[in-house]
């Protein structure tokens, strides 16, 4: 059952409120006072409609439409003004504050159900609003296939990371991941089964580095790594053990398990290292784990 808020300081009103909001689907949690409709509009899980009369003991209606309009975000709640005032100024005064609408006193049943009803639609409008702008932001920063960032959003991130370096603790450690061969992984089993093994691939590498920092694939079988340690010496032994898991654990994938390696590039970020700069020695470090053989971490 849907909650709808209810703030008025007389019980008969209230009570009245509550039945009618029942009889129509709504349960209703009641507050007689400004202050405690305020407290209960700006906690997590508050209702997202709420009817308050515009006279109550503390904060008035418009002094919580007001306040509420302040500190609420992307899915404000609906807000309808209960009120005797019957002065068209009263009613632009209390809409310019922030209500979304108002009902005069005494009410009829049927003009407060409609514009509840109302109120109910430009809610679930705003959600589904604010629910496609997540989509979007979110496809516009993560890979399509395995869910981790894309090439941008890990850009992005590592700007961020050299610009407040100084601020975050530990050392910050860029590494290219490269799946060696894995041209034949598509040529033996085909380009499904390498999107299997590119799936597995990033979920076991997320899991390893979740805590430390993030993985971006940055197209094709090549993934970048950004990690901080709180201490130099724990970045070797993660890599190597992140490169020998890997190797030694066979992706699931439709065509049953398939192994694979991979090759590594690290260097440590040192204070004033330009973004190119720091890229450029992690991939100079890839390719000399190539040259000798793959499946190695190398560093810069």
């Amino acid at each position: 059952m849907r909650r709808i808020l209810i703030a008025d300081d007389d019980m008969t009103s209230r009570a009245v409120l509550a039945t009618v909001l029942r009889k129509i689907g709504y349960d209703p949690v009641e507050v007689e006072d400004g202050d405690s409709a305020f407290r209960i509009m700006t906690e997590e899980d508050s209702p997202s409609i709420a009817v308050l009369d515009w006279v109550m003991p503390g904060m008035d209606g418009l002094d919580v439409v007001k306040a509420v309009r302040e500190v609420k975000g992307d899915l404000p709640p609906y807000i309808i003004m209960l009120t005797s005032r019957g002065e068209k100024s009263d009613v632009v005064l209390g809409l310019d504050g922030g209500a979304n609408d108002y009902v005069s006193k005494p009410f009829d049943t049927g003009e407060l159900r409609a514009r509840i009803e109302v109120g109910r639609r430009m809610i679930e409008m705003h959600r589904a609003l604010v629910q496609s702008k997540e989509a979007l932001e979110y496809q516009a920063s993560h890979d399509s296939l395995t869910g981790l960032l894309n090439r941008g959003a890990t850009i992005k991130r590592l700007e961020e990371e050299l610009a407040h370096g100084h601020s975050r603790s530990g050392d910050l450690v860029v590494a290219v991941l490269d799946i060696d061969h894995f041209k034949n992984v598509n040529d033996t089993y085909g380009h499904q089964t390498g999107d299997d093994v590119l799936m597995e691939l990033s979920r076991q590498m997320d899991r390893s580095c979740c805590g430390r920092g993030v993985v971006g694939r940055m197209g094709g079988e090549e993934f970048l790594a950004i990690l901080r340690f709180p201490h130099p010496d724990e970045a070797r032994p993660f890599l190597d053990q992140l490169r020998n898991s890997i190797g030694s654990s066979p992706m699931d994938t439709r065509s049953g398990p398939v192994s694979i390696s991979v090759s590594v590039g690290a260097c440590v970020a040192v204070e004033g290292q330009g973004l190119d700069r720091l890229l450029g020695l992690a991939d100079s470090a890839l390719y000399r784990a190539k040259d000798l053989g793959r499946n190695r971490v190398e560093w810069s």
